[in-house]
């Protein structure tokens, strides 16, 4: 992910933090969701010259590979303590 990429994620990231901060998202619908961080994808579309649904599908995107790569990084942490494990094990 570029530099670009990660501080146009985090921009969307913190507004939404600010205004969905107060909400469970396992139990609020995404369309409401959606709707509170409509305006800062609006002023991104508005700076960059494209759409609002543009906007949209960058974010999701770079949300998705965010996703994956801290999932990865979880795992092979994971993976790391596992095997610290296999050493302390007495298994005699």
């Amino acid at each position: 992910m570029s530099k670009d990429d990660e501080k146009f994620l985090d921009r969307i990231n913190t507004y939404a933090d600010k205004v969905l901060g107060h909400i469970d998202p396992q139990k609020t619908q995404v369309g409401y969701q959606l709707e509170q961080i409509k305006p800062i994808m609006e002023e991104i579309a508005l700076e960059e010259g494209c759409s609002v649904e543009s906007v949209f599908v960058r974010y999701m995107d770079l949300a998705s590979e965010r996703s994956v790569d801290l999932e990865r990084k979880f795992q092979s942490t994971m993976g790391n303590m596992n095997s610290y494990g296999d050493i302390f094990s007495t298994n005699e």
